[in-house]
């Protein structure tokens, strides 16, 4: 018998019953260590180039705003003035109605961190197991086996660490085309997933074919499609009859990038960054199409400036301004509840 609490949702505090999660937040970082070589964003105009050395002030938030991964403080997500600002911006989502964030950092996760700031702030907190895209990783994780890899997972959601567990396998990260050790990784979290019966949340590469092919490889490795989130579809794929086509695999479509209002995106040249009233149309389409079941909805926050503190939209976006504009475009009560509350506990419930 495993020690998963089943028929609960795990989060950092312990198990929870899935009536009592309500509003979450399914994809969003409180704490991280990463850097540009892990988002390889395009070299910027060599005439202000050295503003990514810039310290991090309205006089530079001009640059920042469209160069948010060369700035290196912007990245920096490990400080204190940004553990500050995320504990300010926890009561303040708690005050708002906000109740559950997914925390799906892999890169640099503190669960001792992620406790102390749910007992603060009352919210709950449910965190990732799982490795990112290849080129945030060690050469020596590289070599890793899949059973290895499976069993870090394994071990993160059944022992935890000090008896905090992991509640969720995510993000995984993978790019396009898929990378060896990336697919290792797949496989692990479809074999973990087949075995336990536990979320799982994937990154697909910026390639309208990457979801697809990640979930074919995921899903012949026996991962559970009911049971498992794509990420970042808004700036994945583009098209509504593609969308649909995706939607038909059965799991949830996650539209993860709300608050995002510029459509230059650093990280592609390729791709014209959607705003929000393109996300709430969007949706609603897969709405009207019979998919409400399936939609779930975040921020993705991991950069300073998108944090209040730092002039940004913050965690309690989607609560103060999106939903307003949802039910102004002819969403149901329902239709949101079902997205912020019901599909997000059917997902995450163990």
């Amino acid at each position: 018998m495993d020690s998963l609490s089943r028929g609960c949702i795990q989060t950092v505090c312990g198990p929870v019953k899935p009536d009592l999660l309500g509003i979450t937040l399914t994809h969003e970082h409180l704490y991280h260590k990463a850097n540009a070589s892990m988002f390889s964003p395009r070299t910027p105009d060599a005439k202000y180039s050295y503003l990514s050395q810039a310290p991090f002030d309205s006089e530079n938030l001009w640059w920042i705003n469209f160069h948010p991964y060369s700035h290196v403080d912007n990245l920096r997500f490990d400080d204190m003035i940004t553990e500050d600002a995320v504990s300010r911006e926890m009561t303040f989502f708690k005050e708002n109605g906000g109740s559950c964030i997914v925390e799906v950092t892999t890169f640099g996760k503190n669960l001792n961190y992620m406790q102390r700031l749910s007992k603060d702030s009352k919210v709950h907190i449910v965190t990732g197991t799982g490795f990112y895209v290849h080129v945030s990783q060690s050469s020596q994780m590289h070599d890793m086996k899949v059973e290895d890899i499976a069993k870090v997972m394994i071990d993160d959601l059944t022992i935890g660490e000090n008896g905090i567990k992991c509640g969720v396998i995510g993000e995984i990260g993978t790019c396009y085309p898929i990378h060896p050790f990336e697919r290792k990784v797949l496989l692990a979290a479809a074999t973990v997933q087949e075995k336990l019966s536990v979320p799982v949340t994937i990154h697909p590469g910026r390639n309208k074919e990457a979801p697809f092919e990640t979930m074919r490889i995921f899903l012949e490795a026996g991962g559970k499609a009911e049971k498992t989130v794509m990420c970042h579809l808004e700036r994945t794929i583009y098209d509504d009859e593609e969308l649909l086509e995706f939607a038909k695999l059965g799991c949830f479509c996650e539209f993860d990038l709300f608050g995002i209002e510029t459509s230059y995106y650093e990280l592609s040249d390729s791709i014209d960054m959607p705003s929000d009233a393109q996300r709430i149309n969007r949706l609603k389409r897969l709405i009207d199409e019979g998919y409400d079941k399936k939609i779930v909805i975040s921020h993705d926050i991991h950069t300073k400036h998108r944090l209040m503190k730092f002039g940004g939209h913050g965690y309690s976006h989607i609560l103060l301004n999106t939903v307003p504009k949802m039910l102004m475009r002819g969403y149901t009560p329902k239709n949101v509840e079902d997205i912020l509350i019901n599909n997000p506990k059917e997902w995450l419930t163990l």
